[in-house]
């Protein structure tokens, strides 16, 4: 399989628990690490869907506005130079974005990037949305993925259960979305990953 290396930082990945935790950095650390992409704005789901059964392990969302962040409700990937706040993080750049997707990526499961283009206004209001959701339980990624984007126009519609595949379907029947598959072969305990993640690199995935 052919192997794409991206470049990143050098400290290493720490892995944490799923649940309710309360992150909180500070406004020093969230400041700093404010990143805006020269991409469209845009909403992004992400999906982690089981290999080979199918079955959906985990619901998160990127949104790209006046800056990009990830929403993780209930997530398992930190890195010190990203700062969190109750399951959103701060400061994605290209290079941490692949961080994340390479994370989920694995021989047990692949990941769907799914993205709608949407004005900056919306974006920016789903990126207050999930700072002000607060912390989210183990299990309820898909729950309150779905109650952030609930209150975002266009995206009223959205269900709200514990199924990150049925979120997906919703998500896939809206107008305009644009997809990407992520598989890697890595093993299921993710230990070269953050190998390779202290080391400032990552092996590709087919997309």
């Amino acid at each position: 399989m052919k192997r794409r290396v991206f470049l990143a930082a050098t400290l290493p990945v720490v892995l944490t628990a799923c649940g309710a935790d309360n992150i909180w950095a500070s406004d020093e650390a969230v400041r700093d690490a404010r990143y805006v992409s020269a991409t469209p704005t845009s909403i992004t789901l992400f999906t982690v869907i089981g290999i080979p059964r199918g079955e959906g392990g985990h619901s998160a969302l990127m949104f790209n506005g006046s800056q990009r962040v990830i929403y993780d409700p209930a997530g398992s990937w930190s890195h010190p130079r990203i700062p969190e706040r109750r399951d959103v993080l701060y400061g994605i750049t290209d290079n941490f974005k692949n961080f994340y997707i390479d994370y989920h990526a694995r021989e047990t499961y692949w990941v769907a990037e799914d993205t709608i283009l949407v004005p900056r206004e919306v974006a920016d209001l789903a990126i207050r949305r999930a700072e002000a959701n607060g912390s989210a339980n183990k299990s309820f990624c898909a729950i309150e993925s779905g109650n952030v984007l609930s209150g975002v126009p266009g995206f009223e519609t959205v269900p709200r259960g514990f199924s990150p595949l049925k979120l997906r379907e919703w998500f896939l029947r809206q107008p305009g979305v644009v997809s990407k598959r992520h598989y890697d072969g890595d093993p299921a305990n993710n230990h070269d990953v953050l190998l390779r993640q202290k080391d400032g690199t990552i092996g590709g995935y087919r997309r």
